[in-house]
């Protein structure tokens, strides 16, 4: 029998063992270069941990339900449901799935192609054709049954780095997911603490309002009594209608964070609502870690890191085109001018062969590629190393918030302490004529200007522990 190199000595069973072993050889080359990605210099520790954030190395991680440790049912009742209502989620997991279709077809290119196909045709041939005989019947049947394969060799690793490159790319987009998740999941959270926080400003309005009414009324009193002047009334009720007015002011931002709180869970914004409260959330203490850690839980990070993963794979894609591309082909089954007797020994054709196709000239098409792919690279390494030195930014912005509006929250209240005392002293003095109501006025502005304060330093507080739980990377976890 003749063998597959068309030889008859025993010779040719060396010759093809060689060019196997060769091509065995082959299959394991890649053209990518080797990747490494850059070293980022990590801090030692964090500059901006002050007393009032400890850094705890030995604290564990935050759970992917970070949110919890602000102690807020209703808060926990909103983040559940980010994953299940959030349009902008919903895309991302789309992204996702897309990501992970595009990996299937490159995989789909590891293995042959197989086909199967029958065409049972009748055919009329023309008259004037040429080369005409009486043996060419000019109406005949032509019934074809039968598969093919193809096969191409992976020898310049071009597949390979593509499977490898689309792997790549669904691990970022399943980091994009978490990212975007944990983005949401904080502004979540920074709108309901704020909204709470309106809730204390708004409690604190009511109750004032309640109380410059009762001044104003007792100065309009004194008034038709004789024992106060026009100005004391025109004072006190320049006092209430601004009072109702920063009541009212309060009253609408609610409404707005109410709005973006709906729009956050998938529910239209006319019908939904949170009952206002006056709970005070629970200030969490923030385990930071070492600052190299910082790189292993950032969602955004991962995601730079596995793209330049992916562009270094381009390189190697890129740069196989250089060599030839072989494949293994062939065809078979069976032709007749009857479909009754289609399956028969005399009716098989058959065809195999490789197909070897090697591109001489381009016109610099190919550079051009290799040279686009290496952009790609520098591009995708800048990418990462500005994601991490936001994300250390991030972090050091957080720390520095929560340090110095610690100073500025134990200061204010000492300041409203005081205030307090000297809107008590002013009024007593006024009700027993020992001065006029410019001294209240002093004093109640005084008093309200520093407890809005107070409430909105805490308020700021909190949202500053947001910042730095999403700066760390919430409770994500690679694995994830």
């Amino acid at each position: 029998m003749v063998n597959w190199c068309g030889c008859k000595t025993p010779m040719a069973n060396i010759y093809k063992f060689s060019i196997l072993t060769i091509v065995a050889g082959l299959a394991g080359c890649t053209q990518a270069p080797e990747y490494h990605p850059p070293v980022i210099d990590a801090p030692a520790a964090f500059k901006e941990a002050g007393p009032w954030v400890p850094a705890m190395p030995a604290a564990p991680a935050p759970t992917d339900q970070w949110w919890q440790a602000f102690g807020d049912p209703v808060l926990d009742r909103l983040e559940a449901q980010i994953d299940t209502a959030n349009p902008t989620l919903s895309e991302a997991l789309g992204r996702y799935d897309a990501a992970r279709a595009y990996l299937g077809e490159a995989r789909s290119q590891l293995y042959p192609s197989l086909g199967l196909g029958a065409q049972p045709t009748e055919n009329r041939q023309s008259n004037t054709r040429p080369l005409r005989g009486s043996n060419q019947p000019d109406l005949y049947a032509a019934d074809t049954m039968g598969g093919s394969f193809g096969y191409e060799l992976d020898l310049w690793g071009r597949v390979r780095n593509e499977v490898a490159a689309n792997r790549a790319d669904v691990a970022a987009s399943a980091d994009d997911v978490a990212a975007i998740r944990l983005s949401l999941e904080a502004e979540l959270a920074t709108d309901y603490i704020a909204l709470r926080g309106l809730d204390q400003e708004i409690d604190l309005l009511t109750r004032t309002v309640d109380a410059y009414a009762k001044a104003d009324a007792l100065t309009h009193r004194r008034f038709v009594g004789g024992i106060a002047n026009g100005i004391d009334v025109a004072r006190s009720g320049t006092q209430l209608s601004d009072a109702q007015a920063q009541l009212a002011d309060a009253s609408s931002a609610r409404a707005l964070l109410e709005h973006a709180i709906a729009s956050l869970i998938g529910t239209p914004a006319s019908s939904f609502s949170i009952a206002t409260s006056n709970v005070t959330l629970t200030l969490p203490g923030i385990p930071l870690g070492l600052p190299s850690t910082l790189l292993q839980r950032r969602p955004d990070v991962a995601a730079a890191e596995r793209r330049m993963y992916v562009a270094n794979r381009g390189v190697g894609i890129a740069r196989s085109a250089f060599f030839p591309s072989i494949s293994l082909g062939g065809i078979g089954g069976f032709q007749s001018t009857a479909l009754s007797s289609l399956i028969a020994a005399p009716n098989i054709f058959w065809s195999v062969g490789p197909n070897i196709l090697v591109n001489l000239f381009d016109g610099g098409k190919r550079r051009a590629r290799v040279a686009l792919a290496g952009s790609e690279w520098t591009q995708a390494t800048s990418r990462y190393r500005e994601t991490v030195l936001i994300a250390f930014q991030q972090v050091e912005d957080g720390l520095s918030k929560l340090h110095h509006l610690g100073d500025e929250s134990a200061a204010e209240r000492r300041a409203a302490i005081h205030a307090d005392e000297a809107e008590a002293l002013a009024y007593n003095r006024y009700v027993k004529g020992a001065s006029n109501y410019l001294d209240v006025v002093i004093a109640q502005t005084a008093a309200l200007t520093v407890s809005k304060r107070s409430i909105q330093i805490e308020t700021s507080r909190l949202e500053a522990n947001v910042s730095v739980l999403r700066a760390l990377g919430g409770g994500w976890q690679r694995a994830a």
